[in-house]
């Protein structure tokens, strides 16, 4: 009866326009900055590389190629995509509501338990296939315009280059992240979702709550600093960063199949896993008592 539930609520999330706005949408962003550098690639690399190019010799004819842009596009749409999950998570429950076909699902032979997480699968799956879009995009569709090459990447003042037969798993490995990331999105605001009567106030709260905690993040501030970004789940939504930060040999070389800080990643997976079993059990424990029958 699960997979039944689950067959279903994968039905009513591609019925709705909404949800090929989110891929229209993220479509539309990738081609523009794909064009965007196209024309003006060598622009954009130096305001891009602004705070290194008094440090370094940039080399833009060689950075540019479909890996860097890749990186650049994530670094751009990901921070957005947040709010194309919330307004699909955030209905979940809520749009049942207030449609009135809560009593109906409740009338079923399947538990609440069952019924939330048949609902909360149905939106990582719809997670996952967005990002399986945006990578078909982003990563295939910039090495098809852009060739292929090492990847540079900038952090601060300074840069962490990688051989090209050692990048495409640090893609995969990005987007896997990325996924579980956008599920905590998810987790949360089919955790509003719960207590709300329509699809609105959920969406809404979700981008307020995540635009929040981002700028507390950006402030630097030191109280913020040792005390809530250390366990916020928006400084470890972005993780998927540090596959592309690869440690160095004595003499300044890229050590092939590094990660600089391998840990921190493990680190901010378990956080990330650790509120969404935290948004989804509160999620249960409200709906198992929720009244569906008005």
């Amino acid at each position: 009866m699960f997979f039944t539930i689950l067959r279903i609520e994968l039905f009513k999330i591609f019925k709705r326009p909404r949800t090929y706005i989110s891929f229209g949408a993220i479509a539309v962003i990738v081609i523009l900055v794909q064009l965007a550098l196209k024309v003006n690639g060598k622009d954009f690399i130096e305001l891009y590389t602004d705070s290194q190019s008094d440090t370094f010799e940039i080399p833009y004819n060689k950075i540019l190629n479909g890996y860097f842009v890749c990186v650049a596009v994530l670094h751009m749409i990901l921070i957005h995509v947040p709010l194309l999950v919330a307004l699909i998570a955030g209905d979940m429950i809520s749009g049942e509501a207030n449609l009135g076909t809560l009593r109906l699902l409740g009338s079923k032979p399947i538990t609440r338990t069952e019924l939330v997480l048949a609902k909360f699968s149905a939106s990582t799956i719809y997670v996952i296939l967005l990002l399986v879009w945006m990578a078909v995009l982003a990563l295939f569709g910039s090495i098809l315009l852009f060739g292929q090459g090492d990847l540079v990447v900038f952090k601060e003042m300074d840069w962490h280059q990688m051989n090209s037969y050692d990048v495409l798993w640090r893609f995969f490995a990005a987007f896997i992240f990325a996924s579980l990331a956008l599920t905590t999105i998810a987790a949360m605001a089919m955790m509003f979702s719960a207590f709300s009567e329509n699809s609105l106030g959920p969406i809404v709260a979700t981008v307020c709550v995540v635009i929040v905690f981002t700028i507390v993040q950006q402030l630097k501030v030191p109280l913020f600093e040792h005390t809530i970004n250390p366990w916020s789940f928006t400084t470890h939504m972005l993780g998927w960063k540090g596959f592309f930060y690869v440690e160095k040999a004595a003499d300044g070389t890229t050590i092939d199949g590094s990660i600089e800080r391998p840990m921190a990643l493990v680190r901010s997976g378990l956080i990330l896993l650790g509120y969404i079993g935290l948004f989804m059990s509160i999620t249960v424990w409200h709906f198992r008592k929720k009244d569906i029958l008005n």
